[in-house]
């Protein structure tokens, strides 16, 4: 994969719940400065050994409110994994690095 995809309203079905692979989702927004401290996390993460394991997107709030409506996003940042189509586990805040890679090997796991 390798890089971070911006999904909108439209396209989440086929690019979060369709896809094949885990999917980290990053709603976040432009005013939110702990939203830009985590993107060059995020960057590392999706160029790193993950890359061909997870799929990393992010959701503009401000533009896209149907989808944070829909998985009721209250504060951003929220990164939620989704595997199969389902939300799988959420964190919100500006995370560390290891907890973010920590969260997408969580839906990893065959268990």
């Amino acid at each position: 994969m390798g890089a971070i995809q911006p999904v909108s309203d439209k396209t989440f079905e086929v690019d979060v719940l369709k896809s094949d692979i885990p999917v980290l989702v990053d709603f976040w927004a432009e005013w939110c400065q702990p939203c830009r401290k985590i993107e060059t996390m995020l960057n590392e993460i999706a160029a790193g050994e993950l890359a061909d394991k997870v799929k990393i997107v992010k959701v503009d709030i401000d533009s896209n409110p149907e989808t944070a409506r829909a998985y009721q996003v209250l504060s951003v940042p929220t990164l939620t994994v989704f595997k199969g189509g389902e939300p799988f586990r959420s964190v919100v805040g500006a995370n560390p690095k290891s907890a973010l890679v920590r969260l997408i090997e969580s839906a990893l796991d065959p268990a």
